[in-house]
């Protein structure tokens, strides 16, 4: 059973909270994305230079086409996101852009080359590079922008501010882990970054003694004694120690992670590249989130009557913009206005309507305690008994409302139309006549025509009706006049099948009687 935590480990973890909250609260963060259509290769730099950027940034940041400037805006405020750095691509050129939350300034930045932190590695014999680099943000190192011009130093800030600020007296040197360089040339005017991991290696000792001091312990099989190693560095490689020199060798003020890393002992820093690489070119710098006036551009340069006859044009715009939305505004309101009385008025007009509605309703309504034989009642009916007598039809349902419409007694209460039926054939059966166990009696006689009821085989035979295609020259016959083989005329003199005559032949006199009885018995 584990040992449980006393009080003031509960304080000291409260408190280690509370001040890694109060710092994250006060280090820069970034958003890293991008706008418009880009290609797999600037999808793969935008997430490299989220990599770059951690541990204060937006990792696994999902973007989509519907999303606007506006939305990143909106979102960044409750995060605490102080920097953007946004990419898009066109058909020349790769472009960045930093931007400083919430007034600006935007830098306008062309990349004009890069190299992904893939190929960088993959270049390398030897990387170096794992999880615990990306647990703390990176060194900042600027060389060569303190020349004199006002985008140089608005450009220094701009990166400075991007990163979170070191206190020389408190910090620890274990949390330093990466390393960011931007160089400046004042030629051509590009700006260089690169990313490397640092390395800190004790120095003052033999090749063999850093050997033993590494992780990885030497093969001494073909030694005799271990001063081999120590004094002479025997199956040693040149390339296995690093020379260092003055340029890289410095005192440690404190312990660093490694070993043989002592307080005020020299030791080595030692940086391995781990991309990505860019060269930027400044292209202009403006006001706010991409909308202010420009205060810098590196390629169109104006006198300064420009300048003012810029910002005159832009006040006049300004000017414009708010007489049109008090314009609109005002329209606003008359439309509103304007709204509300025509439903006020249609609001009256219905409450009158209503009201006159209920004032006739009252005089017209009916007493329910009336008797039936009323006189309005009685001349509708004698009215519609008239029109019975004279025309010989039953009234529409509309012509008469006072009346009920009179039934036969042997009619259904069915309110669809009776079908009419020709001139010679019956009414259509019920079911119940079908049903009756009187079928051969005389009232179903009547029915199907004085027809006797049919017995046995007898029943199949053929009606009186089938006869109309049997009648030569008759109405009703199609091949009227015809003979037997005249029908193959029609269709180009073709003679009848063979199969059709083998089948007679094959049948003879008694196939026609065994045929019939089989029609008969199905």
């Amino acid at each position: 059973m584990g040992k449980t935590k006393t009080k003031n480990q509960k304080k000291a973890r409260v408190a280690a909270s509370r001040v890694a909250e109060e710092t994250y609260s006060t280090v820069p963060h970034t958003f890293v994305f991008h706008r418009g259509q880009i290609g797999k290769n600037v999808a793969q730099l935008v997430a490299d230079m989220r990599r770059v950027m951690e541990p204060f940034t937006a990792r696994s940041l999902k973007v989509r086409k519907n999303n606007v400037l506006k939305d990143f805006v909106a979102v960044a405020g409750p995060l605490g996101i102080t920097h953007f750095s946004i990419f898009t691509k066109t058909e020349n050129t790769i472009n960045m852009r930093l931007a400083r939350l919430p007034k600006g300034p935007t830098l306008y930045f062309r990349v004009a080359k890069y190299t992904l932190s893939k190929d960088v590695v993959s270049s390398l014999k030897r990387h170096r590079m794992h999880e615990q680099q990306f647990s703390h943000h990176p060194l900042l190192v600027l060389n060569n922008f303190g020349i004199e011009g006002m985008h140089i130093k608005l450009m220094a800030t701009m990166f400075q501010n991007m990163f979170p600020s070191i206190n020389v007296h408190k910090l620890n040197l274990n949390s330093i882990k990466r390393c960011v360089l931007l160089n400046y040339d004042p030629v051509s005017q590009e700006v260089e970054f690169r990313h490397y991991s640092l390395k800190v290696v004790p120095v003052g000792m033999s090749r063999g003694v850093k050997k033993l001091m590494q992780e990885k312990f030497p093969n001494m099989s073909k030694l005799e004694d271990i001063s081999e190693l120590l004094m002479k560095g025997v199956n040693l490689s040149e390339s296995e120690a690093e020379q260092d020199g003055d340029h890289n060798i410095t005192e440690l003020p404190q312990v660093y992670s490694g070993r043989g890393n002592m307080a005020s002992q020299q030791s080595a820093v030692r940086l391995t590249e781990i991309g990505p690489r860019m060269t930027l070119q400044l292209v202009k710098i403006s006001e706010g989130m991409g909308e202010g006036k420009v205060l810098y551009h590196s390629f169109i340069s104006k006198t300064e009557e420009e300048l003012q006859e810029m910002l005159k044009r832009k006040e006049a715009r300004l000017k414009e913009k708010e007489e049109r939305k008090r314009k609109q505004e005002q329209n606003i309101a008359l439309k509103k206005d304007k709204r509300d009385q025509n439903k006020q008025k249609s609001l009256e007009g219905i409450k009158r309507k209503r009201q006159q509605e209920g004032q006739v309703s009252d005089d017209e309504v009916e007493d329910p305690g009336k008797p039936e034989d009323q006189a309005p009642a009685e001349e509708s009916e004698d009215e519609a008994e008239y029109y019975r007598q004279a025309v010989g039809e039953e009234p529409d349902e509309d012509m008469f409302p006072g009346t009920k419409r009179k039934r036969g007694p042997g009619k259904s209460t069915n309110p669809f139309k009776k079908r009419k039926l020709s001139p010679g054939k019956g009414p259509p059966h019920d079911k119940k006549s079908f049903k009756s166990s009187d079928r051969g009696n005389k009232d179903c006689r009547k029915r199907f025509g004085d027809r006797k009821p049919l017995e046995g085989r007898n029943r199949f035979r053929k009606s009186e009706g089938g006869k109309k295609f049997g009648q030569k020259g008759g109405k009703g016959n199609r091949f009227a006049g015809q003979k037997k083989g005249d029908t193959g005329k029609k269709f180009g003199g073709q003679k009848t099948f063979k199969r059709r005559a083998v089948m007679k032949r094959q049948k003879g006199a008694g196939g026609k009687k065994d045929f019939k009885h089989k029609k008969g018995k199905s």
